[in-house]
C-alpha cells in the first residue's frame, strides 16, 4: 500500500492541494522521495513477499520515468560549440552577504559574455560594478537585478510583473549572430504560508514569452521555484532547461548543501553546449553557468 501511495504521489503531484504550503514543500522535495524506494524494497525483501517487492518497483519505475531523463549528463549528447556561442553566468548574490565583488570576480573568470546578478542592494551593485564595468562595457540594472554584457544592450526596460516593485528586467543583446532577448528575474520569495506574490510574478512572466519578437530568448535568475514547482510550468511549457553537463539535478540552494534548484536558465531558439553550477563568493545560492550556440 505504501509503495502504491508513493507512486501515486509522485505521478499526481500537481494535484496535491495548495493548502498550508503542502504543495510547495512537496514539489520542492519531489526528487528526494526517490530515497524511499530502496527502503520499500528492503522491507519487501525482508518480508519475503513477492507482492511487496513488486509493489516497491512501481514507484521506482515512476521516479525513473520522471527524473532519469533530466539527470543524464548533457555531455553525452551536447552539440559541439559553434563559431558563435554565448556564455551566461548568473547568481543570487544574497543581500547583506558582503561578497558581491567576490561573486563578480569569480563569474567574470568563467569567461562569460553576460553576467546577471540578483538580490542586489545599492552597495552590492556598486561593488559588482567596480569589478565588472571595465571588462563589460554594457550594463543595465533596476531594483534588485542587473546585467553586465560584452555585447551592446538595446531596448532595456524594467519589469514590475504586477508586484509594485522591480525585480525583473528585459533587454535585447546585440550579438554577432543577431538579437537575443534576455530577461533577468529575481522572483518574490516563496514560503509555505506565503507564495502568492511569487506565483503572480511567474504567471506574468510567462505571458512575455509568446509576445517576444526575437526567435532566440532566455530567462535567467532566481525564480524561487524548484524545477517541479507547478507554478514554473507556465514557463517550462514554453522554454527548455538543459541537463547538467556532468549529470545530476543541478541543485543551487542552499549553497552549503544544495537540496533544490531555485536558479534557472530557460531558453528557446538555441542549443545548450554546457550547463553547470559553481560556488561564487559567499552567497547562499550557487551560480549557474550556461553556454549556448547562437
Amino acid at each position: 500500500m505504501l509503495s502504491l501511495l508513493l507512486a501515486a504521489a509522485l505521478a499526481l503531484h500537481a494535484f496535491v492541494p495548495e493548502v498550508f504550503g503542502v504543495a510547495l514543500l512537496f514539489e520542492s522535495a519531489l526528487p528526494w522521495f526517490g530515497l524511499l524506494v530502496p527502503v520499500l524494497l528492503v522491507i519487501g525483501l525482508f518480508s519475503r513477499s513477492k507482492g511487496a517487492i513488486g509493489a516497491a518497483l512501481v514507484p521506482a519505475l515512476v521516479w525513473g520515468v520522471m527524473f532519469v531523463p533530466g539527470i543524464v549528463p548533457l555531455s553525452w549528447s551536447a552539440p559541439a560549440p559553434s563559431s558563435n556561442t554565448l556564455t551566461v553566468a548568473s547568481q543570487n548574490i544574497e543581500a547583506d552577504s558582503g561578497t558581491a565583488a567576490a561573486s563578480a570576480t569569480a563569474l567574470a573568470a568563467t569567461g562569460a559574455q553576460v553576467i546577471a546578478l540578483q538580490e542586489m542592494d545599492s552597495d552590492a551593485r556598486d561593488e559588482a560594478a567596480g569589478v565588472l564595468d571595465a571588462a563589460y562595457p554594457y550594463s543595465y540594472g533596476i531594483g534588485t537585478v542587473g546585467v553586465w554584457s560584452s555585447y551592446p544592450i538595446e531596448n532595456a526596460q524594467a519589469l514590475d510583473l504586477g508586484l509594485g516593485w522591480q525585480r525583473g528586467l528585459a533587454a535585447d543583446l546585440a550579438t554577432p549572430a543577431g538579437l537575443v532577448s534576455i530577461y533577468v528575474v529575481h522572483a518574490a520569495s516563496a514560503r509555505p504560508d506565503d507564495h502568492a506574490a511569487r506565483d503572480e510574478m511567474l504567471a506574468n512572466l510567462s505571458d512575455y514569452v509568446p509576445r517576444d519578437e526575437n526567435e532566440r530568448l532566455f530567462m535567467v535568475g532566481d525564480f524561487n521555484a524548484g524545477s517541479d514547482d507547478r507554478n514554473l510550468a507556465g514557463l517550462t511549457d514554453q522554454l527548455s532547461e538543459a541537463n547538467q553537463t556532468d549529470g545530476g539535478f543541478g541543485f543551487t540552494w542552499p549553497a552549503a548543501s544544495p537540496a533544490t534548484r531555485l536558479d534557472h536558465l530557460l531558453q528557446r531558439g538555441m542549443e545548450v553546449t554546457s550547463n553547470r553550477t559553481m560556488t561564487a563568493g559567499g552567497s547562499d545560492h550557487l551560480a549557474i553557468i550556461t553556454t549556448l550556440n547562437l
